[in-house]
């Protein structure tokens, strides 16, 4: 099955069960269309900002020239998100997750560590077709750092199953994100990108139980966070199957710079029925 699809930094990209991916670029870019019409109306009703992510618009509306949390708009300087609480609530405190399919690890990447693994991954063609991170190892190593040195909206990690580095994920905030422009979102949204790395672990449900395991983990760690969302692109169809089956609903296609996507959301008042 194709990789999984869900986007993040610089060049992130999204989920599927080919290696489960979301599709770079739909979130490092500068976005300029607005969210489909489609997304439904209910959703919008619900938008209200929490006291961080107001305090971070009202400070940086006095600066110019400076970058915005997720390039919505509003200039906000490093030294402010700075000195704000972690923006996902310790990735790497998280601790393991119990899957069907073993225990399963979310370890934040080292460079050093765990370029060459991920770089083969990122080579694979099922992968590099979503990923667009192919090429040489300065590829990824490029669009890891982009992460690993930003302001802390985008945590790359390596999915440890039973001990195996097995999968590369990457866990961000939705709503820090230029993703939402493209959608309603609501504060303290978490967005997924999933890949699985070896072939024989794809088209074999993997991929669905993974993404239900860490979305879930999600929802248990950040208790601010009410949606998990990802944005396959909307031909990854093995990558849309495998949200579906980890209780995402579609929720709505939007158009993405680089790519048409698959809006997938996964609620926490759901979490029990689907």
């Amino acid at each position: 099955m194709p990789p999984i699809d869900a986007s993040a930094n610089a060049r992130t990209v999204p989920v599927s069960d080919i290696g489960v991916a979301t599709s770079p670029g739909s979130r490092a870019s500068s976005f300029d269309k607005v969210a489909d019409e489609g997304a439904d109306s209910e959703d919008t009703l619900e938008l209200r900002l929490t006291d961080e992510f107001a305090a971070l618009l009202t400070d940086g509306a006095h600066r110019d020239g400076e970058r915005s949390p997720g390039g919505l708009g509003t200039a906000v300087p490093a030294s402010v998100l700075a000195i704000t609480d972690d923006l996902l609530d310790g990735v790497a405190d998280w601790g393991p997750i119990s899957t069907p399919e073993g225990v399963l690890h979310l370890v934040p990447v080292s460079v050093e560590r765990d370029l060459p693994i991920i770089s083969r991954w990122m080579n694979d063609p099922a992968v590099a077709a979503f990923w667009g991170l192919g090429g040489p190892q300065d590829t990824a190593e490029e669009h890891l750092r982009s992460q690993l040195t930003g302001d802390g909206r985008s945590i790359p990690c390596l999915g440890m199953l039973e001990g195996t580095p097995m999968s590369y994920w990457e866990i961000y905030r939705a709503d820090l994100d230029p993703l939402a422009r493209h959608y309603p979102a609501r504060p303290h949204d978490t967005g997924l990108h999933l890949l699985i790395g070896a072939v024989g672990d794809r088209g074999r449900g993997l991929g669905g139980t993974l993404l239900r395991a860490v979305a879930d983990l999600v929802l248990d760690r950040r208790p601010a966070c009410a949606r998990v969302v990802a944005e396959p692109d909307i031909r990854n169809t093995p990558s849309i199957a495998a949200f579906l089956s980890a209780g995402f609903r579609f929720s709505a296609e939007i158009e993405l710079p680089a790519k048409r996507a698959a809006l997938m959301v996964r609620d926490r008042s759901l979490r029990h029925l689907l």
